[in-house]
């Protein structure tokens, strides 16, 4: 259980064995021109959670979009990144933390000439599903450069309202 100011809430309970996932291991994705490294697959956790490393270059973009099946939570390793969430403008840098409710819209964009690094975690688990879908597997850890956009754009269209994402409008202006 845990304990809220007025209420408890049950928590399921996770058994299985321990997962450890040292720098440089675990499933890496390119996918929206950027490294996911699937640190925590769902399936690991007992479908209570996903942890991924994100590296995304500057000026990245993702559109207005809401998540029906899990909130997420973002913790900014490196870079600046201007996030909007319920109609609020956040300004994160280095150790800033957001937490995004389920259905709650968002989008954000890379700010400044660096790149962003941040842990991503879903919650539950089960949002590496829809990065599966739409990217490609990375031959390396490292950005992909440049690769052809329209291909990825075409699973996104199909795998977004398979997964509970929802497009809602255009990316944060640059």
């Amino acid at each position: 259980m845990i304990w809220g100011e007025d209420h408890m809430t049950e928590v399921g309970t996770v058994t299985g064995a321990a997962v450890h996932r040292p720098s440089g291991q675990g499933e890496a994705l390119w996918a929206m021109g950027s490294l996911m490294e699937v640190k925590l697959h769902a399936e690991e956790s007992g479908g209570a959670l996903t942890a991924m490393e994100v590296t995304l270059p500057p000026g990245i973009a993702t559109p207005l979009h809401v998540h029906h099946r899990e909130a997420e939570a973002f913790y900014l390793l490196a870079g600046t990144i201007d996030y909007e969430a319920g109609g609020q403008l956040h300004r994160l840098a280095a150790g800033s933390l957001i937490w995004l409710p389920k259905d709650v819209p968002h989008r954000f964009r890379v700010t400044g000439d660096a790149l962003a690094r941040f842990l991503a975690l879903g919650l539950p688990g089960g949002i590496e599903h829809l990065y599966q879908a739409v990217g490609v597997p990375a031959d390396s850890r490292a950005l992909p450069g440049a690769y052809p956009a329209e291909p990825e754009l075409a699973r996104w269209r199909t795998a977004a309202p398979a997964h509970g994402l929802e497009v809602l409008g255009p990316p944060l202006p640059g």
